[in-house]
């Protein structure tokens, strides 16, 4: 069984493994159903769980679609904008409900997506995924910081148990912290979302809630 610092050493050393699709990566042609999901496993694969998961499926797409995530493709093709917003929805889906995922991204799909009219100079979608993944370095460093800090206070809590239930105590402690980390911040996204969701809603509307 590994120790603690084994299982945090892993965790550093499998975030370091981690890595973000760069916008000159993408095929910057039309591309069929079959093409989108053999990309995308391609260049996601290491971020997922177990080796039989898939990472984007056609079910999935069409359903993105359906839910109004996704801007319906041009005579079942799908553009470089279609992989920019597949790959933002692939790191929002696990946390958000479609409903929020599509309030906040109706902005960006209604004034930034291939087509879409803009109110005078406005950033291209690639643009944006440009500029939101730069700060992917900086974060990653932070990341590993915070977690880091995490499992330092966890080591030190339960001192004063007996050494064959103080390592598993200690790591339930960690993962507690990183819990209550998700947690709150995704309470503070869904808050955000309420805000943009009533902000749009129709003077008077009182069903502005997911």
């Amino acid at each position: 069984m590994k120790t603690n610092e084994e299982r945090i050493q892993t965790l550093l050393s499998y975030l370091d493994s981690l890595s973000y699709i760069r916008p000159e990566e993408i095929p910057d042609i039309q591309l069929y159903m079959d093409q989108v999901t053999t990309f995308m496993e391609e260049h996601l694969r290491s971020s997922k769980r177990y080796p039989e998961d898939k990472v984007l499926t056609k079910t999935m797409i069409n359903n993105y679609a359906k839910n109004d995530l996704l801007p319906p493709p041009f005579k079942k093709k799908y553009s470089k904008e279609h992989m920019l917003m597949l790959i933002f929805i692939y790191y929002f889906k696990n946390l958000l409900s479609f409903n929020d995922i599509q309030q906040i991204f109706k902005p960006i799909t209604s004034r930034h997506f291939n087509g879409s009219p803009a109110k005078g100079p406005a950033p291209s979608l690639e643009d944006i995924y440009r500029e939101v993944f730069s700060l992917e370095e900086q974060e990653m460093e932070n990341l590993k910081k915070d977690v880091v800090s995490k499992f330092q206070t966890a080591q030190g809590t339960f001192s004063d148990v007996e050494d064959e239930d103080r390592g598993y105590l200690q790591l339930f402690s960690f993962i507690c912290q990183l819990s209550f980390d998700v947690y709150l911040k995704k309470q503070m996204i869904e808050a955000l979302t309420d805000q943009l969701r009533s902000e749009a809603a129709p003077a008077g509307d009182k069903h502005t809630k997911k």
